[in-house]
């Protein structure tokens, strides 16, 4: 089940809101419960008996919350850590990393069976999750929480479960036991799913399937505009695609009364990769400094280890997203990119105009999603070679020019709705009165509306919707 479906759209969460609301809120453990039923389910309906992978997950972090609260016991508290973090990142190795392990030694020649391993959806983001809270209360900045049913909420809340953002505990320990649910706040969330749903279905499904039609072709074969329309295409597939759950999650949230952090903040807009991954999943990134890159010292440190934090850092980042050497060369290359910036040309890069270190932040960008879309290092291989103009393809009987006008409305939505229009268009409002104000409060609730009936007409009229997070 995803947010963009029939199935949760006229049934699981017309139910869910009807159960929720007719719960008194004083009664606020029964409404936590229900929810945490709910959620439960929701992953149910996608993973099947791997939902009983989550209910560990939920059990290893509580009882690792347990131990790690116990300053009056150090060898206790660091012993709950560790415990968290073995069965956890043990679970997420084995589940997602086992596969291309076996398959790597044989590839070297050794014959050793390959397991073939059911990917839970969104393991990597409850797993991390979990991790960060059990960290949290050892390192003091959150409280033990004795409450099973807390932690189980927080780790199995339904709307950013299964594809983010990654929320921390100390973001929402105050909703799961003290948030007020309001109109105001009830419509700002359905405000936001609306827009989040229409990112979706009206321009990520769109860009999904001229990337498709393109990376799907014989790359050696393509020419280079043809490949440069396919690789486009997917820079913005995957920018309104997870954006778009993004915003949905945080909708969502608001409708219960949680509070999730921004998890994008116009990243096409970046003058350079540094600045890019400050803006990109921001909660990854987050994660990452807060518990791996910090902790190796960060760069309060000689320059040797400084590179070797931010290489860390970016491996594991790379082995985040998947098991695949095509994941892992993602890394690499924005590592020797935010190395570059660091180290060396980034004094350059500051002071060339604006135009230029936009137009090299994004071919750096582009060139890192075909890396990131390809199947294998070959594909990825020849389709960069395809765009650069290395291979023999020709004209493909006009397709560059037959997807660039045919999706020509998504093309442009596409490119203002990745600019920050809707701040300009907030301040101008502001400044214009009474009747500013007005338009300011109601405009965009009116424009939900419309979405939502422009979504609900594209999913009934395609078949066409899957979530690219959701492999992680």
């Amino acid at each position: 089940m995803v947010f963009s479906s029939l199935e949760f759209l006229l049934g699981f969460l017309p139910c869910l809101l009807v159960i929720y609301f007719i719960i008194p809120a004083k009664v606020r453990w029964l409404r936590n419960l229900v929810l945490l039923a709910f959620s439960l389910f929701f992953y149910q309906w996608g993973a099947d008996q791997l939902v009983l992978l989550m209910v560990a997950s939920i059990l290893v972090n509580y009882l690792g919350g347990l131990m790690a609260g116990r300053r009056d016991h150090p060898v206790l508290a660091k012993f709950g850590v560790w415990f968290a973090a073995v069965l956890g990142l043990g679970l997420l190795g084995w589940f997602k990393y086992a596969g291309f392990l076996a398959q790597t030694v044989c590839d070297l020649g050794f014959a050793i069976p390959v397991p073939h391993i059911t990917l839970p959806i969104g393991i990597s983001f409850f797993t991390f999750q979990g991790l960060s809270y059990v960290i949290d209360v050892y390192r003091g900045d959150a409280p033990t929480q004795k409450n099973p049913l807390d932690v189980a909420l927080y780790v199995a809340l339904f709307p950013q479960l299964v594809a983010g953002p990654i929320v921390r505990y100390t973001t929402v320990m105050e909703d799961i036991t003290h948030r007020r649910e309001t109109l105001d706040e009830f419509a700002a969330g359905v405000t936001r799913f609306c827009f989040g749903l229409a990112k979706k279905m009206v321009i990520a499904n769109a860009m999904g399937q001229i990337a498709d039609g393109v990376f799907n072709q014989t790359a050696a074969n393509l020419d280079p505009g043809l490949a440069w329309v396919g690789a486009l295409a997917y820079t913005f597939q995957i920018y309104f695609d997870f954006s778009a759950y993004s915003d949905m999650a945080i909708g969502l949230g608001r409708m219960f009364g949680f509070h999730f952090l921004e998890n994008f903040n116009y990243p096409y807009i970046s003058k350079s990769v540094t600045e890019f991954w400050r803006r990109w999943h921001i909660s990854l990134s987050t994660w990452f400094r807060d518990y791996v890159y910090i902790p190796l010292g960060g760069n309060r440190c000689v320059k040797w280890k400084h590179v070797r934090n931010i290489t860390v850092v970016w491996l594991l980042t790379g082995l985040w997203h998947g098991a695949a050497w095509t994941f892992i060369l993602w890394g690499v290359w924005f590592c020797l990119l935010l190395l570059g910036e660091k180290f060396l040309w980034g004094g350059v890069l500051n002071k060339t105009p604006a135009l230029v270190r936009h137009g090299y932040t994004m071919l750096a960008v582009v060139i890192s999603w075909v890396l990131f879309r390809s199947v294998d290092l070959p594909q990825a291989w020849a389709y960069l070679g395809a765009m650069f103009g290395q291979t023999t393809g020709l004209a493909q009987d006009g397709q560059a020019a037959y997807y660039l006008l045919e999706y020509w409305p998504e093309w442009l939505l596409a490119i203002v709705a990745s600019l920050p229009v809707k701040g300009w268009l907030q301040e101008k409002l502001k400044q214009g009165g009474n009747l500013g104000q007005t338009i300011l409060i109601w405009a965009p609730k009116g424009l939900a509306l419309g979405l939502l009936g422009l979504s609900y007409l594209k999913l009934v009229t395609s078949s066409f919707n899957p979530f690219i997070y959701f492999q992680f």
